[in-house]
């Protein structure tokens, strides 16, 4: 599948047939919301896990190298904390511009804090998109994203940022969190020489 998926996602769900739609975020949504929302509030889905294993073509990296930014994968015994957003039909036409390396728009049961379940949208990067990079070790991802950085800035600045906002939302993260231990650690040895 093509990497870029802005025209696939326009045909993958009837957003008139949602009375509100609210969408899941678990990456980048989570600190840079730059779109207009309706409501917000935190929440989760089960099923799935974090993880540093999308290329970036197009805002952490270049086409010639691209960075490292989140997807979601399968794990059955996993939930996921974010944030979900009721938003309008208007910002899909932004957000699949933003999300179209690799991105499409999935149906998810999105679980408040309140227990209440709702059905939303999330954006995930499935394995067969061509940008698609993988697994790799927590160091190996951290040295990958240490070493990237695209017209949207520094691969890094993507990573510190989200911890600092999962911090901010008492959300802990482990993936996320040890390539932040390895990004800090790789700053101090290059200031250190």
């Amino acid at each position: 599948m093509s990497h870029n998926t802005q025209a696939i996602n326009k045909t993958r769900q009837n957003l008139s047939e949602f009375e509100e739609i609210w969408l899941f975020g678990y990456g980048s949504l989570i600190y840079k919301v730059d779109f207009p929302i309706l409501d917000q509030s935190q929440a989760y889905i089960q099923g799935w896990t974090r993880r540093f294993w999308q290329g970036s073509h197009d805002h952490r990296g270049t086409p010639e190298k691209p960075g490292r930014v989140l997807t979601l994968i399968n794990a059955p015994d996993e939930i996921c904390h974010g944030m979900a957003y009721r938003v309008s039909h208007e910002v899909f036409d932004h957000l699949d511009h933003r999300e179209k390396n690799g991105y499409l728009r999935f149906e998810t049961d999105l679980v408040f804090n309140s227990k209440k379940t709702i059905k939303g949208l999330v954006y995930i990067a499935p394995e067969d998109n061509d940008a698609f990079l993988g697994p790799a070790s927590e160091q190996q991802i951290a040295q990958h994203i240490f070493n990237s950085k695209g017209p949207s800035g520094e691969n890094k600045e993507y990573v510190l940022k989200l911890a600092k906002a999962l911090r901010q939302l008492n959300l802990v993260d482990s993936h996320v969190f040890a390539i932040e231990t390895w990004l800090n650690q790789f700053e101090t040895e290059t200031q250190n020489n």
